[in-house]
């Protein structure tokens, strides 16, 4: 099985569908496809499986909204004054179940969800007509993708729409609506929190059944058995199953496949491995990224931190980095050079400040003009390092929890770069750590909500007046976003909506 993907890597891009207005939950792939005529041979559910992976690439997910927003709205930047009001109403937290960007990644993540279905509801009658074994061997394998791609969907969808799982009280709250087929009528109503994250849980067993180990790679654009077990650490430690993140974690970090892009080190003449993650989006760490080409690609998730493109002289931030998160990094951590710049910005105010270059742009689509472009990088082993890290913690092995961040810290940093936890700074530590290294990826909101914690916001120079000095309590019902309004609406919908709806 070890080109198991030349034949997806030959398959040309199929074209996204603008969505309308009406629910979710019926945008389904016939748009790519004919019901009627849908996956009656192998070439077809090959071209239902690009679509899937097309799919992730929409700007309302991880090229954009899904992974932006969590971040715009928490603590991590500020807005700059003049700037284009993107994302402003998240910034402020005036968010509305009628926000577009809240749209849009629960429209999307549905339509991956409502593709990912088709093809498990067709693969058996498929299965069951083919006659020749490599075809079938390929199809059980591209089964173990859709699994795997249907659990990081519903696992979003419970991130951003759903209250943080406690497993005292899951049973009894609200989770998501589990459309797990294609066709027929079934009432949209929302699962219990257990049940929904039980149904992750269970898809990614399956992907980890059907996936074969031996075709994990770094950089994979596929979903692999090494990406099943990454979402299953994620999941576990939302979950609080402190056993279960350390045990898939685990399977990552000491299965040798992978390894910390280090900042020690240099893969070009002024590049180290870590600055390549970046201006390059290729590294040992990637477990799992969106492959982009010239042709193919998301939206430009740096724009609002540099927006270059304005006059193509000055940058025009709409965000910059929290003064904050710029003290967290000490002297050494090469973190802070390849995620900021120093720079003027081009406003009358002349703010000159560090700016985010995280997402400066893959530089090989920069060299045919798409700037501010990065393949997203939802699964790396840096974040399974910090996973296992805290739930080592959560279970009193604070040894082991220091082991594992001064592994990450040491490849990061150009000087020692220990760090020791113990019961009483665990949580600071491991809550500062993630701040360093997935700064902007869509995790510091999530983390709050599930820590139950609060933040304020201290007025920085020459950001805007509304926000800048935002008091957020750990109880605010925005930590949950509302379901769409026009999914609770929708004729038919028995959608119950969260506490944030308005």
């Amino acid at each position: 099985m070890k080109n198991i993907y030349m034949k997806l890597l030959r398959l040309p891009a199929l074209l996204a569908v603008v969505l309308g207005m009406s629910s979710c939950l019926e945008k389904l792939p016939g748009d790519f496809i004919l019901e009627e005529d849908g996956m009656k041979t192998f070439e077809d559910a090959e071209q239902i499986l690009t679509g899937i992976y097309t799919s992730y690439m929409s700007g309302a997910l991880y090229s954009g909204y899904l992974t932006l927003c969590p971040d715009i709205q928490a603590d991590l930047v500020y807005a700059v004054q003049g700037n284009t009001n993107t994302y402003g109403t998240l910034w402020q937290w005036d968010i509305r179940s009628t926000n577009s960007e809240i749209e849009g990644v629960y429209a999307a993540l549905y339509r991956v969800i409502g593709r990912c279905n088709f093809y498990l509801d067709k693969v058996g009658a498929l299965r069951e007509s083919l006659t020749d074994d490599d075809e079938i061997r390929y199809l059980d394998y591209y089964t173990g993708e859709v699994y795997c791609a249907r659990a990081l969907a519903y696992s979003e969808l419970l991130k951003c729409f759903c209250k943080a799982y406690d497993p005292a009280t899951a049973a009894d709250e609200l989770g998501v609506v589990l459309a797990d087929t294609y066709f027929g009528e079934k009432p949209a109503v929302r699962a219990s929190l257990y049940d929904s994250y039980q149904f992750v849980i269970s898809d990614l067993e399956m992907a980890e059944k059907m996936l074969d180990e031996e075709n994990d790679y770094y950089n994979a654009e596929y979903f692999t058995n090494a990406a099943a077990h990454a979402i299953h650490a994620r999941t576990a430690l939302y979950m609080q199953d402190w056993d279960a993140a350390i045990e898939h974690a685990g399977i990552l970090i000491e299965s040798g496949t992978f390894a910390l892009a280090s900042a020690r080190s240099y893969y070009t003449s002024n590049q180290t491995y870590l600055d390549y993650l970046w201006t390059n989006d290729s590294s040992f760490e990637n477990i799992w990224r969106i492959g982009y080409t010239v042709t193919s690609y998301g939206a430009a998730q740096g724009s609002v931190f540099l927006n270059f493109t304005t006059d193509y002289t000055y940058y025009y931030p709409d965000y910059v980095p929290a003064q904050w998160v710029l003290d967290l990094y000490g002297a050494g951590d090469g973190r802070y050079n390849a995620y900021f710049a120093q720079a003027q910005t081009g406003y009358s105010h002349q703010l000159t400040w560090p700016l985010l270059v995280k997402y400066f742009g893959n530089e090989s689509l920069m060299a045919n003009l798409i700037y501010h472009v990065n393949m997203p990088k939802p699964l790396r082993l840096a974040e399974q390092y910090l996973i296992r890290a805290e739930a080592y913690c959560r279970k009193g092995n604070y040894s082991a929890a220091s082991a594992d961040l001064t592994a990450l810290s040491e490849s990061r940093h150009t000087n020692s770069g220990g760090i020791s936890v113990t019961a009483s700074n665990w949580l600071e530590t491991i809550s500062d750590e993630r701040v360093r290294e997935l700064y902007m990826e869509g995790f510091r909101l999530h983390d709050l909500k599930r820590w139950g914690k609060g933040f304020e916001r201290t007025p920085q120079a020459k950001t805007q007046t509304e926000g800048n000095d935002l008091k957020i309590t750990a109880d605010n019902p925005l930590f949950v976003w509302p379901i769409p309004n026009h999914e609770v609406s929708a004729p038919g919908s028995q959608i119950q909506p969260n506490e944030s709806n308005r």
